[in-house]
């Protein structure tokens, strides 16, 4: 079942190859051609990565229900992410000068000539999406140790050697697609493993058995605290600044289509993530009934999926672990690939446009990008040293800090200035690795890093932005035509 699901991959990565990726707008954005469906789990998917059907079920399974705070939160981000910068982002960005980066978009929106913006950005995007393409690397590894009793090193070369060569070929079109597929995978796994344990043990009364095991398993409040909820809560606000999910707006057809992938999209993320808070729960009673032991509880769904169903489609629900993990990596490499090329390469060579001569260029540059950002992130997950939802919380913590507030304002604030928004960003990315540091310590330092940093953000953005140049006439105007195209429509 492994071997067939790699062969898929490899089909539609073919696929997307034959088709035209030609330019980089093709490459990186897949000419802002894709369909609603396609958008919608492909976000999904690229947002659900190894921790959903890992690292999620793991934290549920160690510390009960208080746990699943963490999946509202999500959603609701989620929801409003697609409310608040879906529709604005995806006209501005193609009325405006037809940026296809984050980065590219922040200079674009502040009219900065100097390119210290979209440096710096670029700069935030190459490190923190390789820190996080490398916890993907530690998922697939982990994944092959723990089912095949295969070498965890081995495990990561194969694991990216398939995203890679996708990516490396098909680009965003062949992302997209098998973001698609694995999407479908991942929706079937997180309901048929709960659903299969809840038959095999004692129904709705297996949750009986959950409580007995420790009664704070069931409690939506006990076993954790204030500042833990409200960061697990807080997870949502990362949405806001995830380069990685937040171009897959950009790349819709069309913003009128923005509202079919919205509630498609929600719809199979809210089922997912439910799944894999009961998959969790489901597995505590599980290992108590039949007496197992689990050295790792974010192997829980590893464990339930191989002996609850036949080898085939124990199989399958690899291969969904797989999809989760894989669909993440190939977006964190194609967006981390197109900060390289289009945010560094063509200012550092002074080659712009698109003209027939360079697009080859380009295209190969973003290519090689790919395999580079591939071998870093290999070598940084050679030895684990966390667990996958921590490792997940800070990279996620650091963008959503970074980048959140400042797409935000983006579009929602006229005042905002190129100065505001360097020192906002900047700003903030040093208070999230500060937090990260001084976790140990305990105290204030327990609250989640991206509430301290997306606030930080905030004010220092503003303030900033108070005492500097006002933006020109130009960019006020733009902000004007992207809302008149909207309320137009």
């Amino acid at each position: 079942m492994i071997i067939v699901y790699f062969v898929v991959l490899l089909a539609i990565g073919y696929y997307a190859y034959k088709q035209s990726t030609s330019n980089l707008d093709e490459y990186m954005l897949g000419g802002r051609s894709i369909g609603p469906y396609v958008t919608a789990l492909s976000a999904g998917a690229s947002d659900m990565s190894g921790w959903m059907i890992m690292g999620l079920p793991g934290e549920v399974y160690s510390i009960g229900l208080s746990a699943t705070w963490l999946a509202i939160g999500l959603t609701v981000g989620a929801w409003l992410n697609y409310i608040l910068v879906a529709p604005k982002l995806r006209v501005y960005t193609e009325h405006t000068g037809n940026a296809i980066t984050i980065p590219d978009f922040f200079e674009k929106r502040v009219a900065d000539n100097t390119h210290a913006l979209k440096i710096i950005s670029g700069i935030i995007i190459v490190v923190f999406f390789t820190l996080y393409t490398s916890v993907g690397m530690v998922s697939g590894g982990t994944l092959f140790e723990s089912a095949f009793g295969m070498d965890y090193r081995l495990g990561i070369i194969l694991t990216a050697g398939i995203v890679v060569i996708y990516t490396f070929f098909g680009g965003y079109l062949a992302v997209s697609l098998t973001d698609f597929f694995q999407g479908v995978i991942m929706l079937i796994a997180m309901v048929m493993v709960p659903i299969a344990a809840l038959l095999t043990l004692n129904g709705l009364d297996t949750f009986h058995t959950v409580a007995e095991v420790k009664p704070t398993n069931l409690d939506w409040f006990k076993g954790t605290s204030v500042v833990s909820i409200i960061g697990l809560i807080a997870w949502g606000l990362g949405y806001f600044g995830q380069p990685h999910i937040i171009v897959r707006f950009m790349s819709i057809k069309s913003h009128k289509q923005l509202p079919t992938a919205r509630r498609f999209g929600i719809g199979w993320m809210a089922v997912s993530l439910l799944g894999a808070c009961l998959v969790g729960l489901t597995g505590i009673a599980y290992i108590h009934d039949t007496s197992q032991t689990i050295d790792n509880p974010e192997t829980i769904f590893i464990l339930m999926s191989q002996v609850l169903f036949h080898p085939l489609v124990g199989g399958f629900f690899l291969a969904a672990i797989l999809a989760a993990i894989m669909s993440t990596i190939s977006s964190q490499l194609l967006v981390t690939s197109s900060a390289l090329t289009q945010d560094f390469y063509k200012i550092i060579t002074k080659k712009r446009g698109y003209e027939p001569d360079r697009d080859k260029e380009f295209v190969m540059v973003g290519r090689f990008a790919v395999l580079a950002v591939a071998v870093v992130a290999i070598l940084l997950a050679w030895t684990p040293n966390d667990t996958i939802l921590n490792l997940v919380g800070n990279a996620w913590a650091g963008f959503g800090a970074a980048f959140g507030p400042l797409v935000l304002m983006s579009l929602y604030w006229k005042g905002l200035t190129k100065n505001g928004a360097i020192a906002g960003m900047v700003t903030s990315s040093i208070v999230v690795l500060f937090w990260i540091m001084m976790k140990s310590h305990g105290g204030i330092f327990e609250l989640y890093e991206i509430i301290p940093g997306f606030f930080t953000n905030i004010v220092v953005t503003v303030i900033v932005s108070s005492f500097t140049k006002k933006p020109d006439k130009e960019v006020i105007d733009n902000l004007d035509r992207m809302k008149r195209i909207l309320k137009e429509d």
